[in-house]
């Protein structure tokens, strides 16, 4: 099987739902990430065109560490909307990942990118299954069931699924540690120090399902994405 995972900036996959990538790959499935914007927007200091730079450095090493695929649409930071030219970056995207399953944002997720990013792949997950809709790869044959990952802290976040991650907890470490222009950022910006932020919210998630750690997720629920059997690791 192949899984894609979208995220908003370089690191949200990192945080909300490495963990699960792990264990997919783990497990022999192909697991693909793909960042939509450029996340040039957080740093105090460094300016956005070398930002963008260090950032898809970052997110490419975080992919390496289980060796999957990587996709960078490179959208500005905070500027990113469900416009004509970025649903079909996104439709391309998905049809280049050919996934059997997508993961992606909370549709309502604090930030206004996580938020559009959500909006966006529920609705080009689906257009890219249709020929008529046409772009530099062909047509995905199916429309992908699709889960969303935890919102950040997990507020209003009520989770259908999870996932035990305790055995991939130290390898989410690592792919987060590769971010090190976003572990300053987080620490000067909003004070956390984003690594125990993640465990805490882990931890929290694992008492949730007996599990040391866990990661949790919610199906979009709808026709035709809807399964008779559980896809999640």
């Amino acid at each position: 099987m192949r899984i894609l995972a979208i995220g908003a900036h370089p690191d949200d996959l990192e945080v909300l739902c490495a963990g699960t990538l792990a264990r997919y790959t783990q497990e022999g499935h192909e697991v693909v990430m793909c960042v939509a914007t450029d996340g040039t927007a957080g740093h105090m200091v460094i300016k956005p065109p070398e930002l963008a730079q260090i950032r898809e450095r970052e997110a490419r090493a975080a992919a390496e560490v289980i060796k999957a695929e990587f996709i960078w649409l490179g959208f500005p930071d905070e500027l990113i909307f469900n416009d004509r030219e970025t649903r079909l970056a996104f439709v391309d995207a998905i049809r280049q990942a050919r996934p059997g399953v997508i993961i992606t944002h909370a549709p309502d997720d604090y930030h206004p990118d996580h938020r559009v990013v959500s909006s966006l792949v529920f609705d080009t997950s689906f257009i890219a299954s249709l020929p008529n809709i046409e772009t530099n790869q062909p047509a995905h044959p199916v429309v992908p069931p699709l889960y969303y990952m935890d919102t950040l802290a997990g507020k209003g976040f009520h989770p259908t699924e999870y996932v035990d991650i305790s055995t991939t907890i130290e390898t989410k470490r690592q792919m987060l540690a590769c971010h090190e222009s976003q572990l300053k950022w987080l620490k000067d910006h909003d004070n956390i120090d984003v690594m125990e932020f993640m465990e805490v919210v882990a931890r929290t998630r694992g008492f949730q399902c007996n599990r040391p750690y866990a990661e949790g997720f919610r199906q979009a629920d709808v026709w035709p994405r809807t399964l008779s059997s559980r896809i999640l690791p």
